[in-house]
């Protein structure tokens, strides 16, 4: 069987091996020589005039604050940027304070180190991050056993690592947790899975698509330990800080809405169905209607999966899927998160002939160049990354379920 899969992922037309790594290697080389060739100048000032690490700046900043014992200040736009007026490398930048008391925790440490030290450090770690989770769940592929260096090199590839780097966000932890969610799934560990995915509170709008297809699907141990952990980490931040900033915090998740146009200044780097329908309808109102309806669908689709879908591979794949597409929020370094649901999706079609693996590979290779084209969303307001996860998703949730009912159909 093992020979059979080498033997077609060889043979499997124009999606053969030499064909991916060519490519994969053609798009890695091309990205990381732009970020090097960027990154290249002296200081913290970029090629493009920019800091480098772009929102590195407000996680260290937090950092700052921590290390001040300014929490007072957490949630004040106005009071950060003052901190670097007098700094001319960064005196203009300013960040939409949304992140929970928390995370300036974690931030502490690296904002005792120079900026350029504290950022090499993040960096660092987030590829070290992304790297041991590919890894990791490449592992529990069989089908993809004997492809390493494909795997390798479509994972430097991948634009969600890439951007990931370049901004120099935190969606690596986000990534970290939903992967050893995945391998605590694969063991029967609920609560264990449900600990990890509690931990996306810190960016709450990857959780909701977790929160609920768990709770519709009467996962309980995952809901209990999802609720144990979010709950942990919100009374870390309450205990430092004190009720005043848990209350600022609040306050300023309460208004969202009135910061949005800071919050997304570059509507078309969103890869979501809210910014698909924003950028393509003209009438908010209208587009935030057809968002509603349609993550609904998603949502549905995938809880549909999760009761009926016999292999995990696939039932995770499309819980990351509905993650990203159903995000209020969701920007290009976001798209990490699917690094795992492409390696099992990846494995899936490996294993498989006919015409469905043969769309999942077409979908999945059009994705890499699709999540790097966002910029070009500004003339056609058509997000074509969205169908095609989309497309994703439903291939994912209907495909081997189907596929088991004709089976017991016919009695083989």
């Amino acid at each position: 069987m093992r020979d059979l899969v080498v033997a077609r992922f060889n043979s499997t037309g124009w999606f053969n091996r030499r064909r991916l790594r060519v490519h994969g290697l053609l798009l890695a080389v091309c990205l990381w020589t732009v970020f090097a060739y960027n990154y290249s100048t002296p200081g913290r000032i970029d090629r493009n005039g920019l800091i480098k690490g772009a929102d590195f700046l407000h996680f260290y900043t937090l950092g700052k604050l921590a290390l001040y014992g300014r929490g007072d200040l957490l949630y004040d736009m106005q009071a950060q940027s003052a901190m670097w007026a007098f700094d001319r490398d960064v005196a203009n930048y300013s960040y939409v304070a949304l992140y929970g008391p928390q995370v300036s925790l974690v931030f502490e440490p690296l904002a005792r180190l120079h900026y350029l030290r504290a950022l090499a450090i993040w960096l660092a770690l987030n590829v070290l991050i992304y790297l041991a989770c590919c890894y990791a769940v490449w592992r529990h592929c069989p089908n993809l056993r004997d492809e390493g260096l494909t795997v390798a090199i479509l994972a430097l590839a991948f634009p969600g690592f890439f951007h990931l780097i370049a901004w120099g966000q935190t969606s690596g932890l986000a990534l970290g947790f939903l992967a050893l969610a995945y391998l605590a799934l694969r063991r029967g560990w609920g609560l264990l899975a449900g600990l990890a995915i509690g931990c996306l509170i810190f960016k709450p709008q990857l959780g909701l698509a977790a929160s609920v297809v768990f709770v519709l699907s009467a996962e309980w141990r995952v809901v209990a330990g999802a609720i144990a952990s979010a709950t942990l980490q919100l009374a870390i931040g309450w205990i430092h800080f004190g009720t005043a900033v848990m209350r600022a915090y609040a306050h300023a998740l309460w208004s969202l809405r009135d910061v949005m146009p800071w919050l997304e200044p570059r509507p078309y780097q969103m890869h979501s169905l809210r910014a698909f329908w924003s950028l393509l309808i003209p009438w908010p109102g209208v587009a935030f209607s057809l968002y509603l309806v349609c993550a609904a669908a998603a949502l549905g689709i995938t809880v549909y999966c999760w009761r009926h879908e016999p292999l995990l591979e696939l039932r995770f794949s499309a819980l990351l899927l509905a993650t990203v597409l159903v995000s209020p929020h969701l920007t290009v370094y976001d798209l990490v998160i699917l690094a795992p649901a492409f390696l099992l999706l990846g494995n899936w079609a490996a294993g498989r002939a006919g015409k469905t693996a043969l769309l999942v590979r077409v979908l999945m290779y059009a994705c890499f160049p699709l999540f790097l084209l966002g910029p070009v969303t500004r003339f056609t307001h058509l997000q074509l990354s969205v169908i095609a996860m989309a497309g994703l998703l439903v291939i994912a949730s209907m495909s081997e379920a189907r596929f088991f009912a004709a089976k017991l159909r016919t009695g083989n």
